[in-house]
């Protein structure tokens, strides 16, 4: 073997090799290529499944969406019901209230009298306390009020004295049996006529009710003729709507003689109300009166 064919065939045997390397290179890399294809086929396939679960994930997320719009409206709803059981609840319970209230209360206290109703023999209010002889223009002559009327009566006439007007009771509870005896006397005296014109017969008395006082000055006295020029009438006049009491006998009236010293407690809340409308007691129907009964004492 020459030269040249020596040559030649260390070339050959070196393209063999290069050959034998490129091929174990292109096995290897296809090898590697039918790997990755077969795990993009794998990515691509869980890309798939993935995508579907997140389709279905997000229509149940809607869904889970739209059952809490319902939900919450439904949730509003029950608490609008519950609110307006409540109120329901809370009116009855204000019902049941004012009736035990009026339960407890005489009806008598704001029935219209003089001629109109009438109270028997055997009325008396249901409490009596006596007036406190400081309030008293005789101190030795006993005065009965409604126990629960008591307060209202010394606060006006405490607080007429602080405004420098002093006022004392002349007449306050009289029995039927009492009152009986006193038409009587003034029938003697003035004649029926007179008499009617200013004095009730027994059973139709505001002062049987107990919540009734006939008031003076000490320059009056028991007389009470010319207490509407008083300045403790014209005091009365402005404030004692303020403590419930209310001028039964205004003048004009349909019923008695003006009497300006008459006074009756109805109240603090249909003293203000009559007070401000320029009404009067027995100007009033019965019916709308009768709804100020649950506040008399309040």
């Amino acid at each position: 073997m020459n030269k040249v064919q020596r040559t030649f065939f260390s070339k050959r045997i070196a393209l063999g090799s290069i050959g034998a390397v490129l091929g174990l290179v292109v096995i290897a890399a296809g090898f590697a290529y039918w790997n990755l294809w077969d795990r993009y086929q794998v990515l691509e396939s869980d890309k798939l499944a993935l995508e579907e679960r997140l389709g279905i994930k997000e229509e149940d997320l809607s869904q889970v969406q739209d059952e809490k719009v319902n939900l919450q409206s439904e949730l509003e709803g029950e608490r609008e019901k519950v609110q307006d059981l409540g109120k329901e609840v809370g009116d009855i319970a204000e019902t049941v209230g004012v009736l035990d209230k009026l339960s407890k209360l005489d009806a008598e206290l704001l029935q219209k009298y003089s001629k109109v109703s009438f109270l028997n023999e055997h009325y008396i209010p249901s409490s009596l306390s006596p007036i406190s002889m400081e309030y008293r223009i005789d101190a030795e002559r006993n005065l009965l009020i409604h126990s629960s009327v008591l307060s209202y009566l010394e606060d006006m006439l405490s607080d007429a004295k602080d405004d420098g007007v002093e006022m004392y009771v002349t007449s306050a509870y009289r029995s039927f049996g009492t009152q009986s005896s006193l038409k009587a006397g003034y029938i003697v005296t003035y004649g029926a006529g007179t008499a009617n014109s200013f004095s009730a017969d027994q059973g139709y008395s505001e002062h049987q009710l107990g919540t009734t006082v006939d008031v003076t000055t000490k320059d009056i006295g028991v007389g009470l003729s010319g207490f509407g020029s008083t300045d403790a009438y014209i005091w009365l006049q402005e404030n004692a709507y303020k403590y419930g009491f209310i001028l039964s006998y205004p003048s004009g009236n349909a019923y008695y003689i003006f009497e300006p010293w008459h006074w009756r407690f109805v109240g603090v809340k249909l003293a203000r109300d009559l007070h401000r409308q320029g009404e009067s007691f027995y100007g009033v129907d019965q019916r709308e009166i009768d709804k100020y009964l649950v506040y008399i004492f309040d």
